[in-house]
């Protein structure tokens, strides 16, 4: 971790011992590109344990979007015992880059966060990566895809999390399917769908009967492979629900995929059933 990023911990760690604590630390330089993570921690966090951690990826097609959009997640998830981190990645409209830069930042932030997990507090071997729409690609493609590394990342620190939290995510870029015409024949190795193999972490997938961008089919798909492979793959459906169906200003469905999720990281022991918090 680089000294700025000591310093931010050291003084939040000492200001705000038990208070929920955030910081904002920079993970990777590509050029003049700086790019940032911001922290969210759990109350009154006890610095010698090990905490799970999650690991939100914003949407906004590979082109727009910020860090903030998953901000009411993860203080919901930071207040339930998790670190939370909300990432930056490269987007075209910021930075004139295409969507391989894009997978590229999410894998050298897991792998961030997994080399500095002492300094964050977190479990190395309970990362959980989320996003919604092209972050939920992002989020699946760190775990599936074996290609789009950073040539500078330390190759020898796994970019894969333990599990998955995906909100409508954008898992197939074939012909047919999202992107395709920006990602053309690279969708073999960069499509979630089409490199789901054995060992692929337990997943769950929230995702609206109305969305026009991921076919419930594709979605139904994708479970079946998941599972012949041996994998765990939840896929919950919200009827008569369009695409962003789980964003904060739709409390009603925000409230119901936290809860899901909630539950979700229960089953695989990533969360206790207590403290109870309450969604606002």
């Amino acid at each position: 971790m680089n000294h700025r990023s000591i310093l931010i911990g050291i003084l939040f760690f000492t200001l705000l011992p038990i208070a929920l604590a955030q910081e904002v630390v920079l993970y990777k330089e590509v050029d003049t590109t700086q790019l940032f993570i911001e922290v969210i921690y759990p109350e009154e966090m006890d610095p010698s344990q090990e905490y799970p951690a999650m690991v939100f990826f914003f949407g906004g097609g590979w082109v727009s979007g910020d860090r903030s959009h998953f901000e009411h997640q993860a203080d919901y998830f930071a207040k339930r015992g998790l670190v939370c981190f909300l990432v930056d990645y490269r987007t075209r409209s910021k930075h004139q880059t295409s969507p391989f830069e894009s997978l590229k930042d999410a894998k050298s932030a897991i792998r961030y966060i997994r080399k500095n997990a002492v300094e964050f507090h977190v479990s190395p071997s309970k990362i959980i990566a989320s996003g919604g729409s092209a972050g939920g690609h992002l989020a699946a493609a760190t775990a599936l895809s074996s290609d789009f590394n950073e040539r500078t990342d330390p190759l020898d620190i796994s970019p894969i999390p333990n599990a998955l939290v995906l909100f409508n995510p954008v898992i197939d870029n074939g012909p047919g399917g999202y992107g395709y015409e920006r990602i053309g024949e690279t969708y073999s190795s960069f499509s979630p769908l089409h490199n789901i193999r054995a060992g692929a972490p337990p997943t769950l997938l929230m995702l609206g009967t109305q969305d026009r961008l991921v076919p419930v089919i594709t979605a139904e798909y994708y479970k079946l492979v998941m599972e012949k492979v041996g994998s765990i793959c939840e896929l919950k459906l919200y009827e008569n629900q369009p695409h962003g169906f789980f964003n904060y200003p739709n409390f009603e469905y925000y409230q119901k995929t936290l809860l899901a999720a909630d539950e979700f990281l229960q089953t695989l022991g990533y969360l206790d059933d207590q403290p109870k918090v309450k969604i606002e």
